[in-house]
């Protein structure tokens, strides 16, 4: 079972949040977390990201997915609409990252991100969102509008009581290096990239 484990304050290059922390114990070293912004009417619609980590997007820029876009850019949004963003310990859609550079390996070799991933044993993405639903419940937020491409995060909101008041897309412009990864996102996995 998840818990709230800290919480402290974080002044960031976009603005000042509030950084919560959610694991099953506090020496968990990989916890969830929220990025609270000060400003946040949780009252409100409060715009929301639900972001998996993707270290080699977010941190190392890589250009093989579009995570690190989105995540500036739901950032960005943020900053300028209050909000939160919801970061799950999910990398490589919840296969590690070891699994996620052997899939790199095999998608050089010609598989596809999801026929690498099940080449490896794992179902196309083995992440799940339901935590955080238990993070917006314990944050106070009831009403939110949701910065995804991913129907399947929409799905879990839609299939909770928090209440989707609309979403906001983060489509990011193709590159020769991830144009067929999106393209696999949009044809097998649903994703609203249009």
């Amino acid at each position: 079972m998840f818990n709230r484990q800290s919480k402290a304050y974080l002044p960031t290059k976009w603005g000042e949040f509030f950084i919560y922390t959610y694991a099953e114990n506090h020496e968990e070293q990989q916890p969830h977390f929220a990025l609270v912004h000060k400003d946040v009417d949780i009252q409100g619609i409060v715009p929301v990201r639900i972001h998996s980590e993707c270290l080699t997007g977010d941190l190392l820029g890589s250009v093989r997915c579009d995570c690190g876009e989105q995540f500036n850019a739901a950032m960005d949004y943020i900053s300028q609409h209050p909000g939160v963003m919801i970061y799950l310990r999910q990398e490589g859609r919840g296969i590690g990252l070891n699994n996620k550079l052997d899939a790199y390996n095999l998608q050089d070799k010609g598989y596809n991100t999801i026929e690498a991933n099940v080449h490896l044993g794992f179902e196309p993405d083995e992440r799940d969102f339901e935590i955080a639903i238990f993070m917006l419940k314990d944050l106070g937020i009831s009403r939110i509008d949701l910065l995804t491409n991913n129907p399947e995060k929409l799905a879990t909101i839609e299939n909770s009581d928090i209440l989707l008041n609309s979403r906001i897309p983060l489509v990011m412009p193709s590159r020769i290096q991830n144009k067929n990864y999106l393209q696999v996102k949009k044809d097998k996995m649903g994703h609203l990239l249009m």
